[in-house]
């Protein structure tokens, strides 16, 4: 029986010669009559007894090459239904024939261990079949062969790409993505849990997926393709493939196993940012000699909404925002961004400096050009501070004080003929001539400012702050005042915030209605008398305005001439205690942060509180 055995046939039937042949039954002879349209494991059931009945008994040459031939049938059959698993796997009959071939498969790896022990002399010939591991060969070569075919697909949906090499990467990528979905969700049910197929698919995937990327990133592929192949391995596949959620934890393929090899990938990634760098440092670079050129032609900004605006800020932002989102994408470390975002820095910086210069020239157009520049910086100021943004601590630090610097060269343009009224007729406060009415000092002051604030009125409140904050300064660095005095000035300051929140008003600046809400509160605490009242206002106006600090406590304090020590620490300390501790709460802009009282330190070690 064993003579003339082929050693090379021990392995069991040849699948690889098998592959893409349309098979038909044998036409050998049936153990039963309609054979040919049973299941496949049913086959294989009547073959293993045929096998069993064959080999406990004499047999001749001709009933052994029968038995081969029909186990050779057999296999192929398992093959071609193995090579349909993507073919209409819709089809319940195709699943069903898939389930019976998977049944087939398990038998016959049975019956190989029921040979293991058997004398070699009493082995057949195609025995052991070794069908599992067949059948990964087999999986092997379908992702192959599928992989290759999509790669040469040229079909529609891929109109859009502008080279070859991205259609390639995108209809290999949509093909392991439908594949893995398709095995998650129909062909995983005709496989027993022990042979894991999905995991085999995504391995196999994974592995033909990652050669070809390898062998287009060799190629030396321009900055487009590089970018679209960067897409892929550390987007796409990782995000959009792998944590899919029919997929998602699923599948030993690790996340962090990537497509191509750590030299490949940081030599790709260093050629895309090198790109993007020199882009986006190209792009600012022209974007502000543009607006140079726009403010040097003598050209006014147009107006949006009553303010003189600059579509460079949002210009900025937005190209800014689109590469580094696009970034995100293509780079693992999002630390990298560092180098775009560095670029931004350096364009601040040359901003501020072309606005300070352009200061100096004194054109007729520079008004309405600061106006919209201060907008601008406004913009900036809200990008930087943003906490989803993408700067480092260190980078948004600088930027800010760039921002500080472009917003102060804006600020001393308007506000240095404001800031000399103000000093003249702000030394005449607290004057017996104030007190008594006969100079009414506001009334001087805002007369004598109406064009100038005028003409700000399409400017940001910041920029109007100054005549309320010079006032309130004046006021807090004043001598102390007996108590006849502290009432009459409280009535002074209030009939002066009525005078300048109306002066407000009728020039259209109605959101700075909350001046007058400061002074009246200050000049309350003046004509309050007694500890306990004076603490109560004190501590409405620190909740009402979170950025008074207890130096400026100490200096409103300073002012009272009636209240001991012990009652200056006790208003002091509840201040402290029932200030708002959510500063985020307040509805109130910042005013007191910009009040500069240091000159209060010393006083308050004089006076020992």
């Amino acid at each position: 029986m064993r003579a003339g055995r082929d050693e090379e046939n021990r392995g069991g039937p040849r699948w690889e010669l098998l592959k893409l042949k349309n098979p038909a039954m044998s036409e050998s002879d049936r153990q039963t009559e309609g054979e040919e349209s049973d299941r496949v494991d049913e086959v294989g059931r009547r073959l293993i007894v045929r096998e069993e009945q064959l080999f406990s008994q004499d047999s001749t040459s001709e009933d052994n090459s029968r038995l081969q031939k029909d186990f050779e049938d057999l296999t192929l059959q398992i093959w071609t239904t193995v090579q349909n698993t993507f073919t209409s796997s819709s089809s319940s009959g195709q699943l069903d024939q898939l389930r019976n071939a998977v049944a087939c498969i398990q038998q016959q790896e049975v019956q190989d261990r029921r040979w293991t022990d058997r004398p070699e002399d009493r082995l057949p010939v195609w025995r052991p079949l070794k069908c599992i591991s067949a059948h990964n060969t087999l999986l092997h070569n379908l992702v192959e062969s599928r992989l290759t075919e999509a790669a040469e697909d040229e079909s529609g949906g891929t109109e859009g790409f502008s080279s070859p090499l991205k259609r390639e990467v995108c209809h290999m990528g949509r093909r392991v993505r439908d594949d893995l979905l398709t095995v998650a969700r129909t062909v995983t049910d005709c496989y027993p849990p022990e042979m894991d197929v999905l995991n085999v698919y995504a391995g196999l995937y994974h592995q033909s997926f990652s050669a070809r990327l390898t062998e287009l990133a060799a190629s030396g592929p321009e900055i487009s393709d590089c970018s679209y192949l960067l897409l892929w391995v550390n987007h796409f596949y990782p995000h959009t493939v792998l944590k899919h959620e029919d997929l998602d934890g699923k599948m030993r393929v690790e996340r962090s196993s990537s497509l191509l090899l750590e030299d490949d990938l940081t030599r790709l990634e260093e050629q895309y940012l090198t790109h993007q760098e020199d882009k986006v440092k190209l792009w600012l670079s022209r974007a502000l000699q543009k607006e140079e050129e726009s403010w040097l032609s003598g050209a006014n900004p147009e107006l949006i909404d009553s303010y003189c605006y600059s579509p460079l800020a949002a210009d900025v932002i937005q190209m800014t925002d689109r590469v580094l989102t696009e970034s995100g994408h293509v780079i693992r470390e999002q630390s990298r961004g560092e180098r775009i975002t560095a670029h931004l820095e350096s364009f601040l910086s040359s901003y501020k400096t072309s606005v300070e210069q352009f200061v100096k020239m004194n054109q007729m157009n520079l008004r309405s050009v600061i106006k919209a520049h201060l907008v601008c910086e406004q913009q900036f100021r809200d990008y930087v501070t943003d906490p989803t943004g993408n700067l480092t601590e260190q980078q948004r630090q600088r930027c800010l004080d760039t921002l500080t610097a472009l917003r102060d060269c804006g600020y001393r343009y308007f506000t240095c003929p404001i800031h000399l009224e103000l000093k003249v007729c702000y030394r005449h406060l607290w004057t017996s001539v104030w007190m008594d009415g006969s100079l009414p000092v506001v009334d001087s002051l805002l007369n004598s400012l109406i064009g100038q604030l005028t003409d700000l009125k399409d400017l940001r409140e910041a920029c109007r702050q100054d005549v309320v904050l010079q006032y309130v300064m004046r006021m807090m660095k004043t001598k102390m005042k007996g108590r006849e005095q502290q009432v009459g000035g409280a009535q002074r300051m209030k009939e002066d915030a009525q005078k300048i929140n109306d002066f407000f008003t009728e020039g259209g600046c109605s959101e700075s209605l909350w001046f007058s809400e400061v002074l009246c509160s200050i000049a309350e605490v003046l004509r309050l008398q007694d500890p306990g009242s004076v603490q109560l206002e004190l501590v409405s106006l620190a909740r009402a305005f979170p950025d008074l600090s207890d130096v400026h406590v100490s200096a409103l304090l300073s002012l009272k001439t009636g209240l001991s020590a012990a009652d200056t620490r006790s208003i002091r300390r509840s201040v402290k205690e029932n200030r708002l501790l959510d500063v985020s709460t307040s509805h109130s802009p910042p005013f007191f942060s910009r009040v500069k009282v240091n000159w209060i330190s010393t006083k308050i070690n004089q006076m020992r509180l």
